[in-house]
């Protein structure tokens, strides 16, 4: 077999490897959130890492169909929040669209440097200056320098595992 067939099948091939791969992962899932002068956003994500020691720069991965992708576009700051396990604002910032609740309502926050919200009840956060983005396939990847942060608790970070269920507000 050879050709556009074959192309195909090595693809769906290596997308199944792939797949088994990523199935193994349990990486810590975040909340980000930004602000405009004219709206707030937040939204669960699972894709971020620290990507350089010196200097210090970590990458969070938002999803395009995400309304908080749109707000982040029109920001230089955002705030990365960890979260421990079972808490309620994974299902909140998971589970509901910013295009049919204010996810801020019912939550304690204040504005952060560059006006990022910050989650009271998040154990641990940063807040970081965005230097790029990068546009990686139905996520684009903003890469933040750091430029203040905090932590109230030790916590074992709420993982991919074990929000899983949760429905999300918008497909990926």
């Amino acid at each position: 077999m050879s050709g556009p067939s074959a192309r195909a099948a090595g693809d769906r091939s290596a997308e199944r490897g792939f797949a088994a791969f990523t199935d193994l992962l349990d990486y810590p899932v975040y909340i980000v959130t930004a602000a405009t002068a004219a709206e707030r956003a937040g939204c669960l994500v699972g894709f971020a890492s620290q990507c350089s020691i010196r200097p210090p720069r970590f990458m969070v991965w938002i999803s395009m169909a995400n309304r908080t992708y749109q707000v982040a576009l029109g920001t230089d700051h955002l705030a990365v929040h960890l979260l421990p396990p079972g808490h309620g604002l994974a299902e909140l910032f998971g589970g509901h669209t910013g295009d049919e609740v204010d996810k801020f309502a019912g939550v304690d926050w204040v504005p952060g440097p560059g006006g990022a919200p910050l989650l009271h009840d998040a154990p641990a956060w940063f807040v970081g200056r965005v230097v790029d983005r990068v546009e990686g396939g139905d996520h684009v990847g903003f890469l933040l320098t750091p430029v203040a942060g905090g932590r109230r608790q030790q916590i074992r970070p709420l993982s991919y595992r074990q929000v899983q269920d949760i429905q999300a507000g918008h497909p990926a």
